[in-house]
């Protein structure tokens, strides 16, 4: 049998170390990148400020984003036409309009609402404050980045809901369990497994988009870093710091994401397994078959 020769993969393949090698001379030889400069700052009081803020602004965001977007998911699912129609007048609006425009709209809301109160609708009110000092450049953030992540969580948690088997939910109101409970031990834990790695997605995104909110003047990551280098000109070394900081924390969320998926993926079969871990188990099998003295399926001459 002739081996088959894959020209184009070779050729294909020898590009790609081409531009490896070429990116690893770039970032090597080019002394603009500043390795001395970036060292000096990686680690600086400002940016490691940044980068707790950074943290604190994707967290926070990504938890108003999936509880919202859970409650969203159940509205969009239900039988209530009221209920569904609010659910999806919520997901065109804030998936329909940039980030962005919201971050800028929620920072300058005192514009449109100079107060903000509490007490009875169309009646009196028993408190109010001044909108500016409610919603602070923090506060701004986490509403325009929160809010607008609840959008598209809905979308997840719902196709993640649809994946169920009707049969699910109908065996567990024949046992009498009431719909919030069907939903909470049934229904969720099994739709956990097409929730995840979108889920997962979002978040790495979530923590790159935070990003954005370096217009509102909030000294996050990017914005500590641009701050520097206002100061000092050298924007490429402080670029590098920021993106090596993002880059390590994307690599830490994509590991914790697969071993959420591990968790979850457990016991089905569309997880192929591992085929070096399967050849084992047959090469294990076959050396403890007993020889026999005579095999059926020789031929013996007369």
């Amino acid at each position: 049998m002739v081996p088959t020769r894959h020209y184009a993969q070779w050729a294909w393949s020898f590009g790609a170390l081409v531009l490896v090698a070429m990116g690893a001379h770039l970032l090597i030889t080019n002394e603009q990148f500043q390795w001395d400069v970036v060292g000096k700052y990686l680690f600086s009081p400002v940016i490691l400020k940044g980068v707790r803020l950074t943290l604190e602004l994707t967290v926070i965001s990504m938890a108003i984003g999936v509880t919202l977007g859970i409650v969203l998911a159940v509205m969009r699912t239900s039988n209530g036409r009221l209920l569904q129609t609010v659910s999806a007048g919520y997901l065109w609006f804030f998936r329909g309009t940039p980030l962005l425009v919201q971050l800028i709209f929620w920072f300058n809301l005192g514009a449109l609402l100079p107060e903000l109160s509490l007490g009875i609708p169309f009646g009196p009110s028993f408190a109010s404050w001044e909108t500016n000092s409610v919603i602070s450049p923090l506060m701004a953030a986490l509403l325009g980045l929160g809010l607008n992540e609840a959008a598209y969580m809905a979308e997840v948690v719902r196709a993640g809901l649809l994946s169920v088997d009707e049969g699910q939910s109908e065996a567990a109101q024949a046992l009498g369990m009431k719909p919030a409970l069907t939903l909470r031990r049934i229904v969720l834990p099994q739709a956990m497994r097409v929730i995840i790695p979108p889920t997962g997605s979002r978040t790495i995104q979530m923590l790159k988009t935070s990003s954005l909110v370096s217009v509102l003047a909030l000294p996050e990551l990017l914005h500590s870093a641009q701050v520097v280098y206002s100061r000092t000109f050298q924007t490429i070394p402080l670029l590098v710091v920021a993106s090596i900081w993002y880059l390590l924390f994307t690599t830490v969320l994509s590991a914790v994401q697969r071993r959420i998926e591990a968790h979850y993926a457990r016991g089905s079969s569309r997880y192929a397994p591992d085929e070096n871990r399967t050849w084992k188990n047959v090469r294990a099998r076959l050396s403890r078959r007993q020889p026999t003295d005579t095999d059926p399926t020789e031929v013996h001459d007369d």
